[in-house]
Order: structure tokens, then C-alpha cells, then sequence
């Protein structure tokens, strides 16, 4: 039996930047985005087959080019040194990280110390740090005992990746509390981030399940949020980009009669569906074997 997590798969604002992509390959023949558009190598490789061109940093894009900011955002130096090239700049940064890039901007002018809880050399919390005015009014944190080294300041904000988990949030404020005359919080995790999380926890809670199935990207945040909670629930987790992986590690699924499945929000629904149909494919021949 295959018990799939409420919410799965692409969010709002991958989806929407993917779907970007893909309609402006039917304008143009090849596409631009600094860094991958999202943390899904197999969902990158379908869009690179399209037309999709993917470089390191702005300098590498050609003048004239048709560039799209990914979901993750990007510092307002690069987006305006490629307007003035001439580049072509379709702006898709999701909207909960438009958010946090409008509360860190906003927050360091009022004179607020900013505390970003993330992952520094995560493009999301580099785009953040790149709309704040005065860089030394920030720094990135990235758990509790970082927190607990963060000077005094008589003000401060608090502002998080989108991809972080809530209960971080809240035990990092409260450590924060003691480190300022004034602690602002803004919650600007992602509410597709707080559903996939809490549908985990659901999936195991309300389900006998004797594992789950854990699909999307290796490098992406939100995944591995997601396997986090799975394993601080005692779940037996396996983690797989795609069917091929699947079917490599077919033992781990020996033994397994009721299975739960998650995908991260950067996980396309074709990739779900190629993993659901190995398994019941894996399941469907262990069941002849014992006929």
C-alpha cells in the first residue's frame, strides 16, 4: 500500500518560475538563469533540453540575452548590472522571498541589526543579504548555538529562509530575546514550506507506515528539511532523486507493506509519478516471486 503526503511536490513559486521558463523557450531559443532555477538536477536537465542555458554568475550572460531570476532571487546589484547591458530581465523570485528581501531592506534603513536564519551559501539568503543597504548590519545564523553568539544590539530583526523550520524560528527568537532591547521576528517562511512539513508529520502520525519514500534534489534546503522531521519522527527514511534510484535500493523496500511517499517543493509531479509507478512495480514482482 502507497500512501502519498498531503501536499507534495512543486510549490507555488517553483511552479511558477518553471513555467516561465518554458513559455519563454517558445519565444526565444535559449534562456538564461544565473545558478540552477531550482534544486531538481532531473527537472533541470528536461529544461536544458529545451533550450535552457545555465551560468555561474551575470558576467557569463551575453548582452541581449533573455534572462530569468530564479525563485531564490538574486542581490539588486546583479539584476541592475545586466539592465545595463542590455539583457533582457524577467523578474520570477518567489514572493514569500520577496518578502524576506523587502522586510531585511526595509528593517536595516530603520536602523534594525538584521539576523538572517539560513544557510550563508544558500542563493536565497545571498539574494537577501544583497537588498540590504549597510552589510554590516547583517549576518547569518544558522542554528541555535550561532544564535546564542550573536552580539548585543539594541535592536534587532529576525528574519528567516524561506525553507527553515517554525520550531527553529521560535527557540532562536527566544535566545535573541536576551540579546536586544528590541527583537522584531517576521515569519517569512514559506506557507508551502509549512504545509509540506506539517503533511509529513501527518503522514506518519495518521498512517502505520513502515517507511517513507522521500523524493527531490539532494542539494535542495526544503528536502532536507523535510527528511529532518521524517527522522525525528523515528521514521526509516529513503531519500531518491528519481525511479533509477528507486529501483537501486529496491531491498531497502523488502518487508515494507504500507509506505509513505513526500517530495519536496522543488520536485515535479512527472518525477512522483516515474517513482510511485517503480514501486508498485517493485511491489507487483514481489508478489509473483511468492506466488
Amino acid at each position: 500500500m502507497i500512501i502519498m503526503a498531503e501536499h507534495a511536490g512543486f510549490c507555488f513559486g517553483v511552479k511558477r518560475a518553471v513555467d516561465a521558463i518554458s513559455d519563454a523557450l517558445k519565444d526565444n531559443p535559449e534562456v538564461w538563469t544565473i545558478g540552477l532555477p531550482i534544486h531538481n538536477p532531473q527537472e533541470v536537465s528536461r529544461l536544458e533540453a529545451m533550450g535552457l542555458r545555465v551560468a555561474g554568475n551575470d558576467s557569463e550572460i551575453p548582452s541581449g540575452a533573455k534572462v530569468l531570476i530564479r525563485a531564490h532571487g538574486e542581490p539588486l546589484e546583479v539584476i541592475e548590472r545586466l539592465r545595463a547591458r542590455g539583457v533582457d530581465v524577467e523578474d520570477m523570485t518567489c514572493p514569500f522571498v520577496r518578502k524576506a528581501q523587502e522586510k531585511a531592506a526595509m528593517l536595516s534603513q530603520e536602523g534594525y541589526h538584521v539576523v538572517l536564519l539560513g544557510d550563508k551559501n544558500h542563493p536565497e539568503i545571498k539574494g537577501i543579504l544583497g537588498h540590504v543597504s549597510d552589510k554590516d548590519s547583517a549576518q547569518v545564523i544558522a542554528d541555535e548555538n550561532e544564535a546564542s553568539c550573536v552580539n548585543f544590539h539594541a535592536k534587532t530583526a529576525l528574519i528567516s529562509q524561506t525553507t527553515q523550520r517554525e520550531e527553529r524560528l521560535e527557540r532562536i527568537a527566544g535566545i535573541l530575546t536576551g540579546k536586544s532591547s528590541e527583537l522584531r521576528v517576521c515569519n517569512t517562511i514559506c506557507k508551502a514550506t509549512a504545509q509540506r512539513q506539517e503533511a509529513v508529520r501527518e503522514l506518519v502520525r495518521n498512517n502505520h507506515v513502515d517507511g517513507v519514500v522521500l523524493i527531490g534534489g539532494k542539494s535542495s534546503a526544503n528536502t532536507g528539511k523535510l527528511r529532518d522531521i521524517l527522522e525525528s519522527e523515528g521514521v526509516n527514511v529513503l531519500w531518491v532523486e528519481d525511479e533509477k534510484e528507486t529501483e537501486a535500493n529496491s531491498g531497502w523496500l523488502s518487508g515494507k507493506n504500507a509506505l509513505g511517499i513526500a517530495a519536496g517543493a522543488s520536485t515535479p509531479e512527472w518525477l512522483i509519478d516515474r517513482v510511485k509507478e517503480r514501486i508498485s512495480l517493485i511491489f507487483a514482482r514481489r508478489q509473483d516471486r511468492k506466488a
